[in-house]
């Protein structure tokens, strides 16, 4: 999965919202190289477009929007916002792929604020952004619910939020390298993720900050739900333009039979969602 907010402590001792992975310049390296991947660029094009797209049919217009990037990385995705002529905020926890991001901007003369800063403690006022993109991050933050919150709360009325995690609905996931982990009970799970920080970093691939949280579409579309969103999942946002008769069959399927759409889901290894900000 690609952009993730990480930290340099134990689950049992620090939220990761607040770990600095500075200290890694493996990771450093890595993560750069990898944000400018064609798989990463191609994911977050797709996604800025539907964002784009969902704002246009709620308020009418799609120009220079208010976008804030929330765990910005080395800040791929801001800069293919930027590169559209709107408004771009790239907040993450790390100075040194700030940094990156900040030098990247430059190069392509881009106007994106990016700067560093806590996802649980976002420096924007109420209601100041038409776009809030959490890709993947709740899985890392433990206190995810006031990182979502915060999402939330900058977002004006008819604003999108996007945010993409785990799923635990899913017996297939590139988090750990352990069958069904997805499926474990909670007590297994954190007993795990002490031993992937300390003494068997090989079970969650050698990651310095394994995944502490498992959500599914279902939980977090009820959380926000009882916020004020309208939610969306994968099935409701797919473009069935470009598919085959069979493919948009079962497209139609899922969206329209909500068992079907439930295994749907179990099939699919991540979690993602649009939430709709209601006016």
């Amino acid at each position: 999965m690609g952009n993730k907010e990480m930290s340099s402590s134990t689950p049992e001792t620090q939220s990761r919202e607040s770990w600095d992975h500075s200290t890694a310049p493996d990771f450093l390296d890595h993560y750069t190289r990898e944000s400018l991947s064609p798989a990463t660029i191609g994911r977050f094009t797709r996604v800025r477009d539907k964002a784009i797209g969902l704002v246009a049919q709620r308020q009418g217009r799609a120009d220079r929007l208010a976008v804030v990037d929330i765990g910005c990385g080395a800040g791929t995705q801001s800069r293919l916002w930027a590169q559209l002529g709107h408004r771009v905020h790239g907040l993450d926890v790390s100075a040194p792929l700030i940094e990156v991001a900040r030098q990247r901007a430059r190069e392509e003369k881009l106007d994106v604020a990016f700067e560093v800063g806590s996802a649980t403690s976002l420096p924007y006022a109420d209601g100041s952004m038409d776009v809030s993109l959490l890709p993947e991050l709740l899985e890392h933050v433990a206190d995810w619910k006031s990182c979502l919150n915060e999402a939330a709360r900058v977002l004006k009325p008819g604003g999108v939020l996007y945010l993409s995690t785990t799923n635990w609905l899913c017996p297939l996931q590139e988090e750990y390298n352990l069958p069904m982990y997805s499926w474990y009970p909670g007590f297994v799970k954190r007993r795990y993720e002490q031993l992937a920080v300390t003494t068997r970093p090989e079970i969650a691939n050698h990651a310095r900050y394994p995944a502490v949280n498992w959500f599914s579409f279902y939980s977090l579309a009820a959380y926000l739900e009882g916020r004020g969103f309208n939610c969306l999942d994968r099935f409701d946002v797919i473009d069935t333009d470009h598919l085959g008769t069979l493919q948009k069959l079962a497209i139609g399927m899922a969206r329209t039979i909500p068992p079907l759409r439930f295994v749907g889901h179990v099939l699919t290894s991540y979690t993602i969602l649009f939430a709709l900000k209601r006016s």
